[in-house]
């Protein structure tokens, strides 16, 4: 984390809800490779975090720089031209769409038939179930199916930067402890993950680094293991004592 060649920089960065503040002054940075989590209680911040980066809303201070670029206030559609990839919480899928038409939609603005090709079966590699209904409709599809499916699509895209926000959401456990599975092989095969999760035992076990997030600012930062380890983060987020 001390690499002065971030991939993704915050700094400072406030945004209002109105007269709310829900992010104030907040800085943490991600490096190409890297695994990194942002946990905190509900009303945080951490999902107004990913919607500044994606472009959906609008800092009122501060700088968003990713590849050294400002993209703080872009319009959502640069930020994605830019490979910034968010995959929502609630899934979002197309669910009039077949499984295959999703993902498609994924790579939408490429051009490389090859590479969309070789992703595709990438894809399918990481997600076999969703090989097995290609032809079905998204919304037919099971809540943890459809959670592959939003990430199939967001790899469809080929992410320099893939934001993960609540993968586990109302998912059963079994399905979870495959939704994580997965997470930390794209992790190992060198994708570069901003994750948002409320399970901090899951996301800290996995991540390289980690924010706590209270109230729109920056509580705590460490390794996962640091984090892990900390007494007040044991009480506040790992369910101890």
């Amino acid at each position: 984390m001390e690499s002065s060649e971030h991939l993704l920089k915050v700094e400072n960065l406030h945004v209002h809800y109105g007269k709310i503040e829900a992010l104030r002054g907040i800085e943490f940075a991600v490096n190409e490779g890297e695994l990194v989590t942002v946990i905190g209680a509900n009303g945080a911040g951490k999902t107004t975090t990913l919607r500044t980066i994606s472009g959906l809303l609008h800092p009122v201070e501060g700088s968003i720089r990713f590849m050294g670029e400002e993209i703080g206030g872009m319009a959502p559609s640069k930020v994605t031209a830019r490979h910034v990839i968010q995959i929502p919480e609630g899934r979002r899928i197309f669910p009039d769409l077949t499984v295959r038409e999703n993902l498609e939609m994924g790579a939408y603005l490429r051009k490389d038939a090859a590479g969309i090709k070789k992703d595709f079966d990438w894809v399918m590699s990481l997600f076999p179930r969703l090989e097995e209904r290609l032809s079905q409709k998204g919304g037919t599809l099971s809540g943890g199916e459809q959670q592959m499916l939003a990430m199939g699509r967001g790899l469809m895209s080929q992410p320099k930067l893939l934001m993960l926000d609540e993968p586990s959401m109302g998912l059963a456990p079994v399905v979870v402890e495959i939704i994580f599975g997965i997470i930390k092989k794209l992790h190992d095969e060198g994708v570069t993950i901003l994750l948002i999760e409320q399970n901090a035992n899951l996301a800290l076990a996995i991540a390289d680094y980690g924010f706590v997030l209270e109230t729109g600012t920056v509580k705590l930062k460490g390794t996962g293991a640091e984090l892990m380890a900390n007494e007040d983060v044991r009480k506040a987020y790992l369910g101890e004592g």
